[in-house]
């Protein structure tokens, strides 16, 4: 029996712990789970994949144990970490056949989001993905961007009334805030052709629950935090009530009710219009598979809608939020940047933005690289494989492998972070915002070039399951700071040596410590020239 089959069973032990109505019950559902999992560590020892060094604890350490180590988890569990580009790259190419996403992440989206893209594998990946690449190209995108420029310039207005309402020349604003609700509409307006109105304090229900995630809250209790901490083990435990998942219920309920009427509203409208004329919405309802010659369901256009929000909403405000803390960090950085954006007169062309302005362009870069939305890529192996290495590792009975023997059932676990500020790939100075580097022959060494991902980095993935929304994103994060960097200074309200620390939202956010909720105040003050 491999492992697969072993966490089967301890998935079912967990059921009918869940179920049980007596504590003689719970007693007996944790004692069989504790057996099980015992079953669990004795088959990890017999176990055909290689058995790699690591540390005792599960933190993501880089170079004590080399490109690729493993660590503990729970019921004697072990996932393998890569850090090489050979073997990450490798990894990747084969997401959504060879590697899928583990059962209690598969869940976790389908209750949240649905059966979309995040969700898929295989050829339902394949098929969804396609039908929705015509929407994010860069002939798509350029034509969002006036869309896009009109959004941010609302927050401009909104930043200089600001100002001028508190009269003192500077206010503090939470841009956290700000970044989501600039996202949102962006988005709604140039893919949905829909007006959120965040930026305008319109008050709707899908901007309520969003905000929910952001508000200070109690801490969590033990029984929430039980289950949180078992659900990724065993995915039943999300059908448990908890105060966060209901939060997440209700997310998905207001994004179902906003979806469908967008769908009708777009499907009346946009009928027998060429691709030329209509949003994202319009294209997916449009969408066929050249297989099979079928457009793709009501449902499936529902899932896939949650998945533009929620990333719209999270990866691309998390972006932002970053960039405007890092620029009001280096203020030596800011007024480079302001000095470059000032040397053009006008609103520049998708095209002007994408070319035009190298450190613009350094500067997004290195966010991307220094501050990534996503923290982790954890995949689970569906079949038996060997991943290469481009340097050997030492396994626990001392030998020496330049590849990984990895058995199905098998976790694999890829830190973002730790490959865009490795040392051994980025150089000495990989864990420095420095944007130069985007902009020297040398800048980006023979060992990040390895990386296979979008300019070498992993910030949006890489292989099948790269962001399809990429070039989006970064259009977007481009004209906020063009419009913003233009005309206004930012500063650290508290200075230079401002902790931040990471926080849950929807995902992982940053925030000023000592804040409540998700918060990120910066000084903001009109530029004057």
């Amino acid at each position: 029996m491999d492992t697969a089959s072993i966490a089967a069973r301890i998935y079912n032990a967990f059921q009918v712990l869940v179920r049980s109505a007596s504590l003689i019950g719970v007693v007996a559902g944790l004692a069989a789970v504790w057996a099980i999992s015992a079953a669990i560590r004795a088959i990890w020892k017999q176990s055909r994949t290689t058995k790699l060094r690591g540390p005792k604890g599960s933190g993501m350490l880089f170079g004590e144990y080399g490109v690729a180590y493993e660590i503990p988890m729970l019921w004697g569990q072990k996932r393998i970490i890569l850090c090489d580009p050979k073997a990450v790259a490798y990894f990747f190419s084969r997401d959504t056949r060879s590697y899928v996403g583990t059962p209690a992440h598969k869940a976790a989206v389908a209750r949240t989001i649905g059966k979309g893209l995040l969700w898929a594998e295989g050829e339902s990946h394949r098929r969804q993905r396609r039908s929705m690449a015509p929407s994010f190209n860069s002939t798509a995108v350029r034509k969002l961007s006036p869309a896009i420029h009109k959004t941010v310039d609302k927050l401009r207005v909104a930043w200089q009334a600001s100002i001028d309402a508190n009269g003192s020349g500077s206010v503090v604003l939470d841009v956290q805030k700000w970044m989501n609700y600039v996202s949102l509409d962006a988005f709604g307006i140039a893919g949905f052709s829909y007006d959120f109105d965040s930026l305008g304090g319109t008050p709707n229900s899908m901007i309520s629950v969003l905000d929910a995630f952001a508000a200070p809250s109690a801490p969590q209790s033990f029984w929430d935090k039980s289950v949180l901490f078992l659900s990724n083990f065993f995915p039943f435990a999300l059908n448990v009530p908890t105060s966060r998942g209901k939060m997440l219920d209700e997310l998905r309920a207001r994004m179902s009710e906003i979806c469908d009427l967008l769908i009708d509203n777009a499907t009346k409208e946009h009928e027998g219009a060429s691709n030329e004329q209509v949003p994202t919405i319009g294209l997916l309802l449009k969408a066929e598979d050249e297989d099979s010659g079928q457009r793709i369901t009501r449902e499936e256009v529902l899932a896939q809608m949650r998945v533009l929000f929620v990333a719209s909403y999270e990866t691309t405000a998390i972006t932002m939020t970053w960039a405007l803390f890092e620029l009001a960090r280096h203020p030596d950085i800011q007024t480079k940047l302001r000095e470059e954006l000032l040397s053009f007169g006008g609103e520049p062309s998708y095209d002007q933005l994408s070319t035009g302005f190298p450190y613009l362009d350094a500067v997004v870069q290195e966010t991307l690289r220094f501050r990534p939305a996503a923290q982790e890529r954890v995949r689970q192996a569906n079949e038996d494989d060997v991943i290469p290495l481009s340097e050997p590792v030492r396994t626990k009975s001392g030998e020496v492998v330049d590849s990984i023997a990895v058995e199905r059932g098998t976790v694999i676990g890829i830190s973002i972070p730790c490959m865009n500020r490795s040392v051994a790939i980025w150089g000495p100075d990989a864990k420095v915002f420095r944007p130069e580097r985007w902009l020297e022959s040398d800048g980006i060494t023979k060992k990040a070039q390895e990386v296979k991902g979008h300019r070498h980095l992993l910030t949006f993935s890489d292989g099948p399951r790269t962001c399809i929304g990429k070039l989006f994103a970064v259009a977007e994060v481009k004209i906020l700071l063009l419009v913003l960097v233009k005309n206004f200074v930012l500063e650290m309200r508290d200075g230079p040596d401002t902790k931040v620390e990471m926080t849950r939202g929807i995902k992982m956010r940053p925030k000023v410590a000592g804040e409540d909720g998700i918060k990120v105040p910066l000084r903001i003050k009109p530029y004057k020239g």
